[in-house]
């Protein structure tokens, strides 16, 4: 079975992802259900770095001057993990657990969960790297730990175009809005 591709519709164009739920079916079948939920639909990039990345997934940026966003994620509760049939919880503000497994790398064009600097608190905010970005890699040295859960396989131009816009305080200018995510199953 192949797996799920998902279209970003952006204000400045779409993206198009294959999501890993074949090496990190937790972390994909989470982002599944968000987006199948329309969780993403209306909110706005909320962190762009030039030559690094491109964040969103908080629902506090659903309005772009916000000075939550980034903050935020789901709520608590539970989502079926599409390759074992299991639930699997959200818990202490919507996170989920670390799934540290596949050693894909925080490579140009792949999607990674973002999280607040400790174990277990990514759930629904996610970035795009623009770069080289191992040093993320939940494999690598350091603190900082992303497991990737996709790849954009089309559009990379548009989330390049996105993380050259002007910032102020890494929150683009000019909002840029995530109208809707769908996935394909």
């Amino acid at each position: 079975m192949a797996n799920p591709v998902v279209v970003f519709e952006t204000t400045m164009g779409n993206i198009e992802a294959e999501i890993y739920l074949d090496r990190v079916p937790l972390t994909a079948s989470n982002f599944i259900d968000l987006a199948q939920t329309g969780f993403y639909n209306g909110m706005h990039f909320h962190r762009v770095i030039p030559g690094f990345m491109n964040q969103f997934g908080c629902p506090h940026s659903k309005d772009p001057n916000s000075r939550q966003s980034g903050t935020g994620g789901p709520a608590d509760g539970q989502f079926k993990n599409l390759k074992t049939g299991a639930m699997e919880p959200r818990f202490s503000g919507g996170n989920i657990k670390d799934e540290c497994i596949s050693r894909d790398t925080n490579a140009p064009g792949s999607l990674s969960m973002a999280n607040c600097g400790s174990p277990n608190t990514g759930g629904s905010q996610f970035f795009m790297n623009v770069a080289d970005n191992k040093n993320l890699d939940w494999f690598s040295p350091g603190e900082s730990k992303h497991p990737v859960f996709g790849k954009i396989t089309k559009g990379y131009d548009v989330c390049e175009a996105i993380s050259k816009v002007p910032t102020r305080d890494d929150n683009p200018r000019t909002p840029i809005m995530m109208k809707s995510v769908t996935v394909k199953m």
